[in-house]
């Protein structure tokens, strides 16, 4: 664990000229970057403040609070302290000479009244979405953000030893979460999932145990727990956990930024025949994906081997929700967020790439019974895949 994690400036250098490159395949002048999570992405700081990049020439960092930090923590090599977001056009003419005739925002993210106040503040000639751009660049992770992976995945796979080592009849759902996710804080996890989306509430407690582990709800996912009450209705309840029956475990764990996504199920003393079957099924499914994975391959082919393999083996029925309530696709990127581009999804035809980092997660809905499932992360590699996950493939009977 430490407080003196730093982005290196070869690796900020590196974002910043490839988002340059996208800027100027589509003539935009400049990008103006608002969102933290993007902001640390590019700026190595998240920090309240902007991230002005021009389509040529050094970006220019504006930071409200908190500079100081900002200069510590950011390779920008200019950066200039405001107290207010009306100084930024000023201090963007003088220096760079003028303000742009384009500017590309993140408009997947800012609410309306945010772009509209920038609309009113940069008297420019076109407004353009950047999201996409800035999608694609995080898509591909750098050898050095793999490495950041990596680091995740080591404590992600310590707490999971904990709970293999502590999980007992007894405990709530809830409970019990609490004390892994005790254990998770203690060795380095960094407490807040990000995701890339207002409506989403990412938590690290999604546990569900017997008839909880079948109970759909809010989430688009093939099942969502029973949560705590109505108003959060997903996750960990306070159902008691009992022995000879699935518990399924979600873990999200996120070191120095980056996340881990991973789902192991449970079971104490043993698990029913039934169960114990589906969740050897979707291990077969997941081995079968991550055998198909490869540069070039377009995504939704990843989608449709995992639902052939589940057919293939019994579940089609099941797989991925109860009918009329599956979710369309089977795993997502990660990591500066829990949920990046790209999908892997049924209709996403884009084509695999070396340095794309993806969660997989086949998992199968006996609706009201039990859920079954496994998740991991793995990265497309030059020639297929690896996995980055480093909890084993395997049933836990505790």
């Amino acid at each position: 664990m430490t407080t003196s994690f730093r982005i290196p400036k070869i690796e900020i250098d590196s974002r910043i000229r490839h988002i340059q490159e996208s800027l100027r395949k589509i003539n935009v002048d400049a990008l103006f970057v608002v969102q933290r999570v993007d902001l640390l992405y590019f700026a190595g700081t998240a920090q309240n403040g902007f991230l002005h990049i021009p389509a040529q020439g050094d970006p220019l960092l504006l930071i409200k609070r908190f500079a100081p930090r900002a200069r510590e923590e950011s390779a920008i090599p200019h950066i200039i302290e405001i107290s207010s977001s009306k100084e930024v056009p000023g201090r963007i003419i003088d220096f760079f000479g003028r303000l742009p005739e384009s500017m590309a925002f993140e408009l997947d993210v800012l609410p309306v009244t945010h772009f509209d106040f920038y609309r009113q503040l940069f008297p420019v000639k076109q407004y353009l979405d950047g999201s996409p751009l800035i999608h694609a660049v995080r898509s591909l992770k750098s050898p050095w953000e793999i490495d950041q992976l990596e680091n995740t995945a080591k404590l992600s796979a310590r707490t999971f030893e904990y709970m293999e080592n502590h999980l007992k009849a007894g405990y709530t759902e809830m409970e019990f979460a609490g004390l892994y996710e005790a254990f998770a804080r203690k060795i380095g996890h960094g407490g807040k999932l990000r995701v890339r989306d207002y409506q989403s509430e990412i938590y690290p407690w999604h546990v569900l145990s017997g008839p909880n582990g079948g109970k759909m709800g809010l989430l688009d996912s093939p099942f969502s727990g029973e949560g705590t009450s109505a108003a959060f209705p997903m996750g960990a309840g306070f159902r008691k956990m009992a022995a000879h029956e699935p518990i399924l475990i979600d873990l999200g764990f996120i070191f120095n930024g980056y996340h881990m996504d991973e789902t192991r199920m449970f079971a104490i003393d043993s698990m029913p025949p039934k169960a114990l079957k589906a969740c050897m099924a979707t291990i077969e499914i997941h081995d079968a994906i991550l055998e198909a994975a490869k540069p070039g391959l377009p995504i939704n082919k990843l989608f449709k081997i995992s639902v052939q393999k589940a057919n293939d083996l019994g579940y089609g029925e099941t797989y991925l929700g109860p009918p009329g309530y599956k979710v369309s696709f089977v795993g997502h990127g990660i990591g500066l967020d829990l949920v990046e581009k790209p999908i892997i999804s049924a209709r996403n035809e884009d084509l695999l790439q070396s340095g794309m980092t993806l969660c997989i997660e086949p998992k199968i809905n006996f609706i009201n019974e039990f859920g079954a499932g496994i998740e991991s992360v793995f990265t497309i590699t030059e020639t297929g895949s690896r996995m980055i996950s480093r909890v084993p493939k395997k049933v836990f009977i505790v």
